[in-house]
C-alpha cells in the first residue's frame, strides 16, 4: 500500500488502518501485485487526494468511483489524469459545463487537476486502486469502507462544506453526510459520455453554485480555471 497519509487525516482516519478490512485490502493489494497485475495509480500517488487536500482545508468534495485504468492516467485524484496524458471524456463535459457556468473559463489542453485540490477540493475516489484495464476491479474490497469514513468525518466535524454527487453511485453516499452541519450537496447526472446524453449534467451550474455557497460563509471561492 502506499506511504504515510497527511497527519491533519492521520488524526482522524488512523484508527482505519487497523480494522480487519484494511487488512485484508492490503493482503489483496499484495496477492495483485504478486500474480503480476499493474496496479493504477502508483504507490505513491494513491492517497494524493488526501495528501494534496489536508483535512482542515477541505471546502468542497468531488466524489468519483474509480481511478482511471489506463497507462499514465491516475494519480489519486478523482476525474484528474496526469499532465501530457488526453483529456478523458467524462473530463470534457466537465469542462464544457465550466465554460458555460464561469465566466471567461477558458478550455485548458491538460486534465491535470492539481489546482483545484491545492485550493480545497477534495477529488476523492470511492476506490483508490485499479488492476490495469479492468474497470471496478477493486470495488468491494475494502476502499469503500475507508473512503465512507473519510466522507463521513468530514460531514460531522467541520461545517459548511459542498458535496458534488454526480450521477448514481456519488448520490448513494448522501447519506453520509451530517444533514445538521450546513452543508450543500449538489446532485446531477453524471458527466460521462452515456449520461450526459439523458440530460441534467449540462446546464446544471455546480461550480458556480459551490462558489456562491463558499462565499456566502464568507470562505473564498474556488478558481476553477486549471
Amino acid at each position: 500500500m502506499a506511504g504515510e497519509l497527511d497527519p491533519s487525516w492521520k488524526q482522524h482516519l488512523s484508527a482505519e488502518f487497523d480494522k480487519p478490512y484494511m487488512q485484508q485490502l492490503r493482503t489483496f493489494l499484495k496477492e495483485e501485485k504478486d500474480a503480476g497485475y499493474t496496479i493504477y495509480p502508483r504507490n505513491a500517488d494513491i492517497f494524493n487526494a488526501f495528501n494534496i487536500t489536508p483535512f482542515d482545508d477541505v471546502k468542497v468534495v468531488i466524489l468519483g468511483q474509480d481511478p482511471y485504468h489506463g497507462p499514465g492516467q491516475a494519480h489519486g485524484l478523482s476525474f484528474s489524469v496526469q499532465r501530457g496524458v488526453a483529456v478523458p471524456p467524462s473530463l470534457k463535459n466537465i469542462y464544457k459545463e465550466l465554460s458555460t457556468d464561469i465566466s471567461g473559463f477558458v478550455t485548458p489542453n491538460t486534465g491535470d487537476l492539481t489546482k483545484w485540490a491545492q485550493q480545497g477540493v477534495l477529488l476523492l475516489n470511492a476506490t483508490l486502486t485499479v488492476r490495469a484495464a479492468t474497470a471496478g476491479s477493486h470495488q468491494k474490497k475494502g476502499w469503500e469502507k475507508f473512503t465512507d469514513a473519510a466522507i463521513k468525518t468530514l460531514s460531522d466535524e467541520k461545517q459548511g462544506l459542498v458535496f458534488i454527487l454526480w450521477g448514481a453511485y456519488a448520490q448513494s453516499k448522501a447519506p453520509l453526510i451530517n444533514p445538521n452541519n450546513n452543508h450543500l450537496i449538489i446532485k446531477s447526472t453524471h458527466p460521462s459520455p452515456l449520461a450526459v446524453s439523458h440530460g441534467g449534467f449540462f446546464g446544471s451550474k455546480p461550480f458556480s453554485k459551490a462558489n456562491d455557497f463558499l462565499e456566502k460563509q464568507g470562505k473564498k471561492p474556488i478558481d476553477w480555471q486549471i
